[in-house]
């Protein structure tokens, strides 16, 4: 892969099958590399985790001191996202590394920390916890890591977020990245007292919604959505399939329905217990099971390998929300397709869609076990 990274770390890689670097990657990993803090901005499925990833821990592997503390400080949204981090960690190199997320009895995550883990993957509000209670030591700290910083920085997590960062040295490389970046984000961490001022990197878009992504459309009234649904994926048999729906609610109604219909799938909702959220992720990332049904916040920044398509069904106001969903297939080069099932009302809103992100919706319809266009059905009638 080169950009610095050494033999080591670019034989994992190649092990993986990851040669070339990604455009994010070779803009940002010679920055990260000098020690220059960076916000960088750059859209889903383009290598964002890799790019700060391989140059902080070339760096850390080099500079090894021979002291046992934390040196790198990686904060993430949401368990899944830090799981799938720390795995992405554990591939490249033998660092000891500890994940640290709510849901988890925290006197088993004080007994880790003593082990002295060299770096640390967590949600904000666990690691803010642990350094109220001094058990997690900061004063060796290297870099801080913020993933998915929006997310981090949202109305519901900034609290959380802000107070951490307040209670870290002062010397730190930060690094932020996210598929979008808001002013109060910028702001944030432009005005986090670091050794230097941040340097803002956007990425230029690759146009991953309309060159990798295929957009449908098709019309159901909300009672029968659901059933739509059901209807589609034996039309299509998915290889690997993310269904959203905005409201929490309805996550558990889909899969029982789906269920009740002999399709398997698993549930993965904010408030679902840690445990059955492990169970469904680890099932669904693994293969074992093809159809996933989540909202969007318990799914921000997942990045699984082989996703063929997304279904939302609901299209809620917010264009972000649609790219965010969107954006979970058509990655790394391949082919996906984005699918809505909707209402008159958003069919209505994706048209607006349509005309603001210059994509080309294909409005389709199930017709006797198939996936056709409408003027197909016609002809199939005459």
């Amino acid at each position: 892969m080169e950009l610095g990274i050494g033999e080591g770390l670019s034989a994992r890689l190649e092990a993986k099958g990851i040669r070339e670097a990604t455009p994010v990657q070779e803009k940002v990993i010679p920055l990260i590399a000098e020690g220059r803090s960076v916000l960088f901005q750059s859209e889903t499925g383009t290598g964002k985790t890799f790019a700060y990833l391989l140059p902080l821990l070339e760096r850390l592997s080099k500079e090894e001191n021979g002291r046992k503390q934390i040196r790198l400080l990686i904060v993430s949204p949401t368990l899944e996202l830090c799981s799938q981090i720390r795995d992405q960690v554990k591939l490249c190199t033998d660092m000891t590394s500890a994940l640290f997320v709510g849901g988890v009895p925290i006197n088993r995550q004080v007994e880790k920390l003593k082990e002295k883990p060299e770096i640390v993957i967590g949600g904000a509000s666990r690691l803010l916890e642990l350094i109220h209670l001094k058990k997690l030591k900061v004063e060796g700290l290297e870099a801080l890591v913020l993933d998915e910083a929006d997310r981090l920085l949202s109305p519901e997590l900034r609290e959380s977020t802000e107070g951490m960062i307040a209670r870290l040295p002062k010397d730190l490389q930060l690094i932020g990245n996210s598929a979008t970046v808001s002013t109060y984000t910028k702001k944030i961490i432009t005005e986090a007292r670091i050794k230097e001022e941040i340097e803002l990197v956007e990425l230029p878009a690759e146009d991953v919604l309309r060159s990798r992504i295929e957009h449908w459309a098709i019309f159901a009234e909300r009672r029968d959505k659901i059933d739509t649904l059901r209807s589609f994926i034996r039309a299509v048999s998915p290889q690997k399939m993310i269904v959203f729906t905005s409201r929490l609610d309805q996550v558990e109604n889909i899969v029982s329905k789906l269920r009740y219909k002999h399709i398997d799938c698993e549930a993965l909702g904010a408030k679902t217990d840690k445990k059955r959220r492990k169970d469904a992720w680890d099932k669904f990332k693994g293969g074992k099971c093809k159809i996933l049904v989540t909202t969007d916040v318990a799914a921000r920044g997942l990045d699984i390998e082989g996703i063929t398509h997304v279904v939302q069904m609901d299209l809620v106001e917010e264009k972000d929300f649609f790219i965010h969903r969107a954006g979970r297939t058509g990655r790394a080069g391949r082919k996906g397709f984005n699918v809505v099932i909707g209402d008159e009302r958003e069919m209505r809103r994706f048209a607006s869609f349509e005309k603001s992100l210059h994509l080309t919706v294909y409005p389709k319809m199930l017709f006797k076990g198939r996936i056709v266009a409408p003027q197909q059905d016609a002809l199939s009638e005459e």
